[in-house]
């Protein structure tokens, strides 16, 4: 337990980043799951947008690395473009 009004205060800042980022985390897996999804259904281009703004989002806020954030948007491409192919063809 916190025994100083500044360690307190850390305490409470540490907790309310904490429940901020998770809730982050949470909601950019929720938005790859649906992107991945929608690909393998053959109409994830809207879907995939969104999990790329979604990824640029929490790395502009520091949640998750940048570099984190653009293979899992190139991962998304890929796979959109994979899918698309396969369809044409």
């Amino acid at each position: 337990m916190a025994n100083h009004a500044s360690a307190e205060k850390r305490n409470r800042q540490r907790i309310t980043r904490t429940e901020r980022n998770r809730a982050a985390k949470s909601a950019l897996r929720t938005e790859l799951k649906k992107a991945r999804a929608a690909v393998t259904k053959g109409d994830g281009a809207a879907a995939v947008k969104a999990a790329i703004s979604m990824a640029d989002k929490t790395a502009s806020k520091g949640v998750v690395p940048k570099k984190r954030a653009a293979r899992l948007k190139a991962r998304l491409a890929r796979a959109l473009s994979k899918a698309a192919k396969a369809k044409s063809a």
